[in-house]
């Protein structure tokens, strides 16, 4: 880009600060989806069944191509929520708090509770647990304690009922409302809640609010009312995909064997082979089912917050953590660098423009750009860029204000999206879990590189002493053309036509995680 289409934005951008500043100040909600992959109408999804977050996407702003930064709930969450890299945080895994264990870095919910906004959390918004405090980062990002839901506590509990009435801990759980714990589930809970805070807000004008609010949904287990499954008959899952095996050419360090999916009780029993299966075609469709079953599920409850909302006083956005595999590459569940585990919706919809404003932008973005993005919105002082690792409030993504602004950046190819994921080694194992892989655990980790065209991927070995990684030292990798190959299903590293796009993105990529690196040095990392 020339150096006066960079600056335009910015420019445009601090006027545009300096007449919110004597505004009134929008509400915010943020609403995040658990394992939530764009399967919905307004994403051109043909089997789904989402009116809610499609008519809301119809007076909205779609980004066609938001990427995670790593494809497990935590590190997700907490490079979200913080604006900073899971390298960033060497966070990698659900047991460790950031504030303790890499640096004491504001939030995003924090940034606006310092700027006068009441802040609150419903359901899962930070990763319950050590890796928030075991409080979701209770009093520093909220104003008041967030919300659990009481029957959260149930959700891995047998309170499935099979044929013959007994509980299991099924993965697919269609349910009666009656016949759970209090007669309810986990996302009900946290949309009354909101609805009430909301609601509780309407009288108070000393300050505006932020509202996270988290669904547990479409995680497993597949737990909905049994009503949503109706719509979906089972034949339309059959020919979902046509991949049963793991391709030839896809590296065993890139495969991630669903071991929470075999764990369950409705498939412990169904002799699938590890680590590699396949599941059969009938589970595999009644997996597919379940999983847009409770997508319809979240969806209606959706509708029903959104329904409470101002929503010419309130910005709300919307997205998924990650996304989640439906048998691409035979693989299940999340665990990967695949464009089905990263690839997830965002959405966003501001008083600001106008519906008729409304479009989709094309230009590839990433979560970290969710916490610039909602400051500006906001009209808030903007999150200055990360120059540091040991700056306290930065963040490493780019405001998409510009985008929504209509400067054309949706045109601009430089436009990256930086993944990872770890593995305790080449192969798939159940002991250490290579799907879930402790800190102490990692010996490898995949960098992905999503760029305009292509997905390049490239596993090396990783130090968890002292995080560090060795470029030379190369377990897989893989490169695909999204022009040919939207699924990701031929390896093109095999093939020496290929060779100058893969050593292209190779040093992109490893300047990318490793930007200390001189160029000149990079012509060291080729073959």
């Amino acid at each position: 880009m020339s150096s006066a289409w960079t600056l335009l934005p910015l420019l445009l951008l601090h006027l545009s600060h300096l007449v919110a500043a004597s505004a009134p100040r929008h509400n915010v909600v943020m609403v995040i989806f658990d394992d939530l992959r764009p399967v919905l109408g307004a994403y051109g999804d043909p089997l789904a069944s989402t009116p809610h977050l499609d008519a809301f996407a119809q007076g909205g702003h779609v980004f066609t191509r938001a990427y995670s930064q790593q494809a497990l709930c935590a590190p997700s969450r907490n490079s979200l929520l913080t604006g900073r890299r899971p390298d960033t945080l060497h966070l990698y895994d659900f047991y460790s708090y950031w504030r303790t264990f890499v640096g004491n870095f504001t939030t995003l919910p924090q940034y606006f509770k310092q700027h006068g906004y009441h802040t609150y959390s419903c359901g899962k918004v930070f990763h319950p647990g050590l890796s928030s405090n075991n409080s979701d980062d209770y009093p520093l990002s909220w104003s008041t304690p967030a919300f659990r839901p009481r029957t959260e506590q149930y959700m891995n509990s047998p309170v499935c009922p099979d044929r013959e009435g007994v509980l299991r801990k099924n993965l697919i759980c269609p349910v009666h409302l009656q016949t759970q714990p209090y007669k309810t589930l986990p996302d009900i809970e946290s949309v009354a809640e909101a609805l009430r805070f909301v609601e509780s807000r309407k009288s108070s004008s000393d300050s505006p609010f932020f509202l996270a609010l988290g669904f547990h949904k479409p995680h497993i287990n597949f737990r909905f009312p049994r009503q949503f499954l109706q719509r979906f008959p089972l034949q339309k899952f059959f020919n979902y995909t046509e991949d049963s095996l793991k391709p030839a050419d896809m590296p065993a360090v890139a495969w991630n064997p669903y071991t929470d999916v075999r764990a369950r009780d409705d498939f412990k029993h169904s002799n699938i082979s590890f680590p590699y299966g396949p599941i059969s075609r009938q589970q595999a469709a009644q997996i597919r089912q379940a999983y847009y079953a409770s997508v319809a599920y979240v969806d209606d409850l959706f509708g029903k917050l959104l329904a409470g909302l101002d929503l010419q006083r309130t910005v709300v956005l919307v997205l998924g953590d990650h996304g989640w595999s439906l048998g691409e590459h035979a693989e299940w569940a999340k665990y990967s660098n695949f464009e089905v585990a990263l690839r997830v919706p965002l959405i966003i919809r501001t008083p600001e423009f106008p519906v008729s404003q409304a479009k989709n932008h094309t230009a590839i973005t990433e979560l970290l750009d969710v916490f610039p993005t909602l400051v500006d919105l906001a009209g808030l002082p903007p999150l200055p860029s990360c120059t540091e690792s040991t700056v306290v409030t930065c963040g490493e993504g780019k405001s998409l204000y510009p985008q929504l602004q209509g400067l054309g950046l949706d045109e601009v190819p430089d436009y990256v999206a930086l993944s990872q994921y770890p593995r305790p080694g080449m192969l798939p194992t159940k002991h250490p879990n290579s799907d879930k892989p402790k800190l102490r655990n990692i010996k490898i980790m995949g960098y992905s590189l999503r760029t305009d065209l292509y997905r390049y991927t490239l596993w090396v070995r990783f130090h968890a002493l002292n995080f560090s990684r060795d470029w030379h030292d190369i377990y897989g990798e893989e490169l695909y053309d999204h022009r040919l190959d939207a699924g990701e299903e031929l390896n093109l590293v095999p093939l020496p036509e290929f060779d100058d796009v893969r050593q292209r993105l190779r040093r992109r990529l490893i300047q990318a995680v490793d930007p200390a690196l001189l160029s000149h040095s990079l012509q060291h990392f080729e073959e």
